[in-house]
């Protein structure tokens, strides 16, 4: 598939995979060229012309030696968002005369950190031939949530980065009940799911954990030139009442919206693709606050009382970057379902 697919999936399902939410390699047969956890790193594979550490040329991502013996190679990955999948990107970028002919992969649900051998492994994505410096872009229908998957290489080789998006699989806990919680997180199931531009900076990225690590890792807009503002619309993980908002812009100071504006609805029934017509006439969350560079802004009495929601619409004016949004609310017991969003 083109990378317009994976900037579309990527774009609505966070990678379950990433190292950023924790996800780690439990198990490898081997990494003699290049350490397995690097297949898991967030940021796009890179080449570096002419390095070479003790074993041989330096790569970024997973690479074991040449087998001389029969069996192949595998690495088992705990995810760090535990999740039902919905596509999966085998990348081969940077590995030309070094990357496996074939690969499959296999899930199971553990409650442990690595699996033992009485786990059951189920395929997920039975052998697809491979191609050197390449994206291998496959749609998963399987509804079931898996904790860790095993990567098998066909017989040895190079993977640059192993990309699993979906949507995170979310329970609350009991004695929780009626705490306030980030509904909008991606560790809560939030997504992000449509916008008016992502040119320097992808919308998904508002939702991650932590503050921004720098401006690229949030969302940001090109410069608008015609009338209108720029928007991004969220469904979140559970519905609930919000009670406090937060507009973080770290690192965002030349570049920052001058304002912005929240609306809201509890949405029942519909699609994704029907969500961005709907949001014009969404009651209104937040009214328009003034934001400031490289801040967190926190709004507690601004905010209108609508009810539980499940989905808002960020609008920023006219343009420009956002880090982080937090909606912190008093969760309903339900996730938000499929048909729901």
């Amino acid at each position: 598939m083109t990378k317009t697919n994976i900037d579309t999936i990527s774009g609505r399902w966070p990678n379950l995979a990433d190292d950023r939410f924790g996800s780690k390699i439990v198990h490898c047969t081997d990494d003699f060229f290049a350490e397995a956890s690097r297949m898991l790193s967030y940021t796009d594979p890179v080449w570096k012309e002419g390095v070479f550490d003790d074993n041989g040329k330096w790569m970024d991502g997973w690479e074991s030696r040449r087998k001389r013996y029969e069996g192949y190679d595998h690495a088992i990955v705990k995810l760090g968002l535990p999740g039902t999948f919905e596509a999966v990107d085998i990348d081969t970028t940077h590995f030309t005369g070094n990357f496996p002919p074939s690969a499959s992969l296999q899930a199971c649900y553990c409650e442990e950190d690595e699996p033992g051998a009485d786990a059951e492994w189920i395929e997920v994505l039975p052998s697809v031939s491979l191609s050197g410096n390449s994206h291998h872009l496959h749609l998963i229908a399987d509804n079931r949530p898996w904790t860790h998957v095993k990567l098998n290489i066909y017989p040895d080789g190079g993977i640059a980065r192993l990309r699993i998006w979906g949507r995170p699989y979310t329970q609350l806990n009991a004695s929780s009940n009626g705490e306030p919680i980030d509904l909008a997180s991606i560790l809560n199931g939030g997504r992000t799911l449509s916008c008016s531009d992502e040119h320097f900076g992808r919308m998904a990225n508002i939702l991650n954990p932590g503050r921004g690590i720098n401006m690229g890792d949030g969302w940001e807009t090109a410069r608008r030139r015609t009338p209108g503002n720029d928007w991004v619309i969220v469904a979140l993980g559970y519905p609930g009442n919000i009670r406090q908002v937060e507009i973080d812009t770290a690192h965002f100071k030349g570049n920052y919206p001058d304002s912005c504006s929240i609306q809201a609805a509890y949405v029942k029934g519909g699609t994704d693709d029907q969500i961005e017509t709907q949001s014009l006439f969404w009651r209104e969350l937040l009214p328009a606050q003034k934001l400031s560079a490289d801040a967190q802004h926190q709004f507690q009495t601004e905010i209108h009382d609508v009810g539980p929601i499940t989905h808002v619409r960020l609008n920023i004016f006219p343009d420009g970057g956002i880090s982080r949004l937090r909606l912190i609310g008093t969760p309903l017991q339900e996730p938000s379902s499929e048909g729901d969003s």
